[in-house]
């Protein structure tokens, strides 16, 4: 019952806190899911937006 309440944050945090006790995957420190959960959803599509951009560039100059 009381995961059906929790919110989408809530639910992560858990999950982050879960991967911090047992670190199987994250051995070498930060990884995407903190980095995203961190910066919300504006900042997460102004980072994607300048992946995007940034690889036009690169196939514009460099091909």
């Amino acid at each position: 019952m009381e995961k059906e309440k929790d919110t989408p944050e809530i639910r992560r945090e858990k999950m982050r806190q879960e991967e911090l006790k047992h670190p199987s995957s994250s051995i070498h420190g930060s990884n995407l899911p903190d980095l995203v959960g961190g910066l919300g959803w504006k900042g997460t599509g102004i980072l994607i937006l300048v992946l995007i951009v940034g690889f036009i560039l690169y196939a514009a100059f460099f091909q």
